[in-house]
């Protein structure tokens, strides 16, 4: 979700403005996803990076995150969605921690979609993480080091309760995964749009699963 920044800057308004539009884009993609029946969301809230950026940003970013948690209970609830949390997202402070997982309890049998937020979220730190567990178990004698393959690997991956990838988009214009779901996307499909997240509307997305389902899926067999 890219673009927040530079589509407060064209209206001359403060990035925070941009994040509180793009929080309204979760929304609808929210929605759009459950209406067209997909099974899993995965949303880049916060990288492992992002907290170069200045204190005040980091810190508007915190509180929208508080703020539309709470707002967005009720709504996850009635429209069956399932919260689900991957990346490092103790690291926003106990309080926030707190309302997170409460949301992700509350919502834990909902069954028409689950949106997984990505928060402190880093893909080469989960993969290392990974490689870490394997290498220990294979230390412990629990693992033969030939038996690591990539089951064993994706195991250990935070998503590993989760669907395989199929599509993965960009906005705003940029063309790289910028540590977003590596291993994952090994097979999906990619596209890249130059519309700024704010602007990521229902037909936006709408227009992602048409293109989608154009592609032909080879998997690398033929």
């Amino acid at each position: 979700m890219d673009g927040n920044g530079r589509w407060a800057e064209r209206k001359g308004l403060p990035r925070v403005a941009g994040h509180r539009a793009g929080a309204e884009a979760v929304r609808r993609a929210m929605q759009s996803a459950a209406d067209a029946g997909v099974e899993c969301l995965t949303i880049y809230a916060f990288s492992s990076e992002n907290w170069r950026r200045s204190e005040e940003e980091v810190s508007d970013l915190k509180g929208l995150m508080r703020f539309y948690v709470e707002r967005e209970l009720a709504t996850l609830k009635k429209e069956r969605v399932r919260l689900k949390l991957i990346g490092e997202p103790r690291s926003f402070g106990d309080e926030l921690f707190a309302r997170l997982q409460r949301a992700v309890d509350e919502t834990r049998d909902n069954d028409r979609l689950t949106l997984v937020v990505a928060l402190n979220y880093g893909s080469q730190a989960e993969i290392a993480a990974a490689a870490r567990g394997l290498a220990q178990r294979a230390v412990a004698g629990e693992i033969a080091p030939d038996a690591i393959d990539e089951q064993a690997i994706g195991d250990l991956l935070q998503t590993r309760d989760l669907p395989p990838l199929d599509l993965l988009i960009r906005t705003s214009g940029e063309i790289r995964l910028s540590n977003f779901l590596l291993w994952q996307a090994a097979y999906a499909e990619l596209i890249f749009t130059d519309v700024l997240w704010p602007d990521f509307d229902e037909a936006a997305f709408g227009e992602a699963l048409a293109e989608y389902g154009r592609r032909q899926r080879r998997f690398g067999g033929r």
